[in-house]
């Protein structure tokens, strides 16, 4: 799996799933916070792995 993110790219998506971790966090006991909490994890995670499957389908790579 090569990777597609990189850069800003990046950058900005540990920024909010950092951002929507601590909104689910402190929301943990409705649903949204429950659903900001997923969507922060899978944020992050792809930052970290630098792989999104989102890009690779629409054919984005912000990897340069």
């Amino acid at each position: 799996m090569n990777p597609n993110v990189g850069g800003l790219d990046r950058l900005l998506r540990v920024v909010v799933g950092i951002a929507l971790l601590v909104v689910g966090y402190r929301n943990r006991g409705q649903t949204l916070g429950t659903l900001a909490f997923v969507a922060g994890s899978d944020v992050l995670a792809t930052a970290i792995i630098q792989r999104c499957p989102a890009n690779g389908v629409l054919g984005i790579d912000t990897c340069s």
